[in-house]
């Protein structure tokens, strides 16, 4: 990574719009640095998992532009899908779940005929981010599409929970620390705006090289010596980043260690924690299931692959009823 550069934000960030969880409801964002890497099979089969517990879920296609989820569930393509909610043919997202064929999970589908979704205006990404948090449902579970658009890692910034998924090779790797460090000036740009802190963020990024910066954890540190109420809230803020880690696809005991190391970087570069929830074989049940069009927790719920996605939905749990515990 190449240290502290920032590239110049072309629109104002979102605000943070995610509401104090009402009931124990979580939004789950799975998000990564590129497309095939595994982000709607861990989108669906926790949708199923869940769902499967007794809990009410909503899996939404984010993936604006190139919505493919309902293909993964098996069902056609819904008549309704975000388009007609950016449109305004429906003024709520609840008017456009879909039923799938597991009772207690529903479905909104990416848009696939409005090729104005894949870029909303930023009203009307305001509006959509808001509505995702008054869905009246135990989990939302958001498929994001690949890459570190504003669109995307806005979406991702609003969980309780974002899963970063990725695969145990280089470029993935690379992609992740990439998508991270996205994430993570968009969660400082809003933090900047919303204390007023934006002079001693300038004044740090101008002097990195005479203060002796080289992380993103120096840049808080030098903002907390020069504004300390500030920095303290501007840290209590990065705090609350909703980073989590699924490795998919390991061939090797390594590929399986692959996580901690990678969750360790993390820390020691951006100073905020990132829980490994688990990683996933790479298992011919699961590329057997997608030509099947059938999640592999349905199609074989005894395959290793099905055996440690639940392990993950068990981690990812035990860390919602953490949160709940500390009003997070």
């Amino acid at each position: 990574m190449r240290g502290l550069d920032v590239a110049k934000d072309e629109v104002s960030p979102a605000p943070s719009v995610a509401a104090p969880p009402e009931g124990g409801r979580r939004i789950i964002a799975v998000g990564g640095g590129k497309g095939g890497i595994g982000k709607s099979l861990v989108s669906a089969n926790l949708g199923v998992h869940f769902a499967a517990q007794g809990k009410r879920v909503v899996l939404l296609d984010a993936d604006l532009g190139g919505a493919n989820l309902h293909t993964c569930l098996g069902i056609s393509a819904p008549e309704r899908t975000l388009s007609d909610f950016i449109n305004r043919k429906v003024e709520t997202l609840d008017q456009l779940v879909a039923k799938t064929s597991v009772p207690g999970l529903g479905l909104i589908s990416g848009a696939l005929d409005f090729l104005g979704a894949a870029n909303p205006k930023y009203t009307q990404k305001l509006r959509l981010l808001r509505e995702i948090t008054r869905l009246d449902v135990d989990y939302t579970i958001i498929d994001l599409g690949g890459g570190t658009g504003f669109n995307i890692l806005d979406f991702f910034l609003i969980a309780h929970h974002g899963i970063l998924t990725v695969v145990p090779e280089p470029t993935s790797i690379e992609n992740a620390y990439r998508f991270i460090k996205a994430a993570y000036y968009r969660k400082l740009k809003t933090a900047e705006l919303a204390y007023r802190l934006r002079p001693v963020v300038e004044e740090a990024m101008a002097d990195r090289g005479s203060a002796g910066m080289r992380t993103p954890a120096d840049l808080v540190r030098y903002v907390e010596e020069r504004e300390p109420e500030g920095g303290a809230r501007l840290r209590a803020e990065l705090a609350q980043f909703p980073l989590e880690l699924v490795v998919n696809q390991c061939r090797t005991r390594e590929e399986h260690q692959l996580g901690p190391a990678v969750s360790d970087a993390c820390r020691k570069y951006f100073g905020i924690p990132m829980r490994f929830l688990g990683s996933i074989p790479y298992d011919d049940a699961v590329w057997q299931s997608v030509r099947r069009r059938r999640p592999v927790m349905i199609d074989k719920p005894e395959a290793d692959a099905s055996r440690c996605i639940r392990r993950i939905a068990a981690n990812l749990r035990s860390g919602s009823e953490l949160l709940e515990r500390n009003g997070g």
